[in-house]
């Protein structure tokens, strides 16, 4: 997701961004997707080349945490979906930020006043939920927790439709916030028809597709977001709702197991290599 974020500040949003990862490799990679993506929207005439270097050139990318933190405006962890994860790089984000810096998750699960808690400024601390992928889905969730201020979630809601994204408020920190709530269970049971051979994955997609109305299918969807993704957001909800209707089939464990992803590792219910999605 961190690319994609990144990419739509950058693109739609004309901010400078730094991307900012622990490992070069990641940086490289998340480059390299940003780089790639812009050049299919060029191809289909949605930006010109000019447009897309000027869009790479407010790009920063950075492995030094207080080059991404201290002079950042606002912050956007899109970390693993792990609490412990997320919780050190708020930490420190919260450490190196400038006082007006408000940090914003990308959690699509995780208590945003958790999350809160281990800040200084837990009023400038909301979730700022973007869907797979951001370039191209306009909901933003904004959510916010037990001390997240009206001031900081106007400012989220300003910058979401700067980038030309719906917001919607979630007022209430609850588990999974409003679509995971719906989207999970359903993504589930679509993994769950190709798990008991009821159908191939294509025809399960062409009929949420044509009969559901949906723009893409569960099950490339589910390839989108990652696989991993969703099993431990499903896990994550498993637990603080203590609903078993949430938990990941065992053919999405079996897949997680076998690094099938989805989009980012090549594989997953489709074999990406001979895709061109953006």
């Amino acid at each position: 997701m961190g690319h994609g974020i990144c990419q739509l500040f950058a693109q739609t949003g004309k901010y400078n961004v730094t991307l900012r990862d622990v490992e070069q490799q990641f940086i490289d990679n998340g480059m390299k997707m940003i780089t790639e993506s812009l050049q299919r929207f060029v191809q289909k005439g949605s930006i010109s080349q000019i447009e897309s270097r000027e869009i790479l050139k407010r790009i920063h990318p950075t492995l030094d945490p207080n080059e991404a933190f201290q002079k950042a405006d606002l912050i956007v962890e899109a970390v693993t979906e792990d609490p412990r994860v997320k919780k050190e790089v708020i930490i420190q984000a919260d450490k190196l930020a400038q006082p007006h810096t408000i940090i914003a998750s990308n959690t699509s699960t995780i208590s945003i006043t958790e999350i809160a808690s281990v800040t200084r400024r837990p009023e400038k601390v909301c979730g700022m939920h973007f869907f797979n992928p951001p370039q191209l889905m306009k909901l933003i969730e904004i959510v916010r927790g037990k001390d997240t201020s009206s001031e900081t979630v106007n400012v989220i809601e300003r910058t979401a439709i700067s980038l030309g994204k719906e917001p919607l408020i979630v007022n209430k920190d609850s588990p999974g916030f409003i679509v995971n709530r719906v989207l999970i269970p359903a993504l589930n049971e679509a993994s769950f028809l190709v798990e008991n051979g009821v159908a191939k994955p294509e025809d399960v997609d062409k009929g949420c597709v044509l009969a559901l109305n949906w723009p893409m299918g569960p099950l490339k969807l589910l390839d989108y977001i990652g696989i991993d993704t969703v099993v431990s957001i499903a896990d994550v909800m498993v637990q603080r709702t203590g609903d078993q209707k949430f938990l990941p089939s065992q053919l999405l464990r079996r897949m997680v197991s076998e690094n099938r992803l989805g989009r980012k590792t090549g594989k997953g219910f489709y074999d990406w290599a001979k895709r061109d999605d953006v």
